[in-house]
């Protein structure tokens, strides 16, 4: 690890549309940055591998966008590489990836396993550290595969999750597809949206093409799962089964990530927005909103958050937590602004300014 990110620093890592920065702080209260890597280019995600605490994968275009999508892997501190190869269609399948939007470390267990979402919609496993790819066959050519359409920001399958209790067990969330989930190690998969609704759609309660927006485990470890939804915030148990949705107390049904406390179960925080149409806070207010009772009731946290007549929003990847005590909780702006909780979301304090949109924001301790 580079010297100038000391083991115990907490690591926020940021993906911009003009290159990937890494801010790092022993204490929270004074940050240093390392960065920009793939400085004038768009990076969609970055994740410091919780498994070691200091490796970086990162997803972004091969030099420039007409080269097309790579995984990029590094030390964090120091520019990271673009792994041997990039996720790929099957011959003969007529698809072609177009963007790497996720990377996900894969289990405990497996150090050099990760898993990459892409676009058009589709999961990647590699076992290498991504110099080799794996393309999930039986997800990736799903009998609904041809009706599948995309949201406005494309087809993309941006959610992951590995069950850390089980790591045969994953989740996995497409816009505007839905959510489908595995319990053999990705042998097979099944639709998961009951409950959700599709409020675009005639029917507003389909199988699947609901608009998931991005999916998060709740921190009981029984399988229970946070959603926020471009119909609303949900909440599933840990037996599986229908959603159930808990909208009711926020602001308005739309919203863009959902971040969960690692420790504290039924601990969820959101960023609604107006609406699909306007995609700013409402009333020029930004601020995030908490539930500690699985969405029954949720808290309105605005000190140190600017507004009023603060026409900003936040981008489906733009919010994050560390594993702190107390938790640290990040969000990152679509104009820029990096802001951080110290004290799990009840103040704020904006780490940097003038950054590029913020793409994605994702925490963890160097090690």
């Amino acid at each position: 690890m580079a010297r100038s990110i000391k083991k115990g620093s907490v690591v926020v890592a940021v993906g911009t549309k003009k290159g990937g920065f890494l801010f790092h702080s022993l204490d929270r209260r004074k940050w240093s940055v390392e960065g920009p890597f793939n400085a004038g280019g768009a990076v969609y995600h970055m994740t410091l591998d919780p498994r070691d605490g200091r490796t970086v994968y990162a997803a972004a275009p091969m030099g420039s966008e007409p080269w097309g999508p790579a995984v990029y892997r590094g030390r964090a501190g120091e520019a990271p590489k673009a792994t041997k190869t990039a996720p790929k269609f099957k011959e003969g399948s007529d698809l072609s990836v177009s963007r790497v939007w996720h990377i996900e470390p894969g289990p405990s267990d497996a150090p050099e396993t990760i898993y990459a979402g892409v676009e058009p919609a589709a999961l990647f496993r590699s076992d290498d550290r991504g110099d080799t790819w794996h393309d999930v066959e039986s997800l990736n050519y799903h009998p609904t595969r041809k009706d599948w359409q995309p949201g406005n920001g494309g087809l993309c399958l941006h959610s992951v999750l590995v069950d850390p209790k089980n790591p045969r067990h994953l989740m996995i969330g497409i816009s505007a597809v839905g959510a489908f989930e595995t319990r053999d190690g990705g042998r097979s998969w099944t639709t998961e949206n009951r409950g959700v609704r599709a409020g675009f759609m005639p029917n507003q309660y389909p199988e699947w093409g609901q608009c998931v927006h991005k999916l998060a485990w709740d921190a009981s470890g029984d399988g229970a799962i946070f959603q926020q939804n471009h119909c609303g915030t949900y909440h599933r148990g840990p037996d599986g089964g229908a959603w159930t949705e808990v909208t009711k107390g926020l602001p308005s049904e739309f919203g863009f990530p959902i971040a969960a406390h690692p420790e504290q179960k039924h601990t969820a925080f959101v960023t609604p927005l107006i609406g699909a149409e306007n995609r700013v806070f409402p009333k020029g207010q930004m601020a995030v909103w908490k539930t500690t009772s699985s969405g029954k009731a949720w808290r309105s946290h605005t000190k140190g958050l600017p507004g009023p007549r603060a026409y900003l929003g936040v981008l489906r990847e733009g919010m994050a937590v560390d594993a702190a005590d107390p938790l640290g909780v990040y969000v990152g702006t679509n104009t820029g602004q990096l802001f951080a909780s110290r004290d799990e979301g009840e103040s704020w304090k904006m780490i940097s300014d003038f950054l590029p949109p913020i793409l994605s924001v994702s925490a963890g301790e160097a090690r």
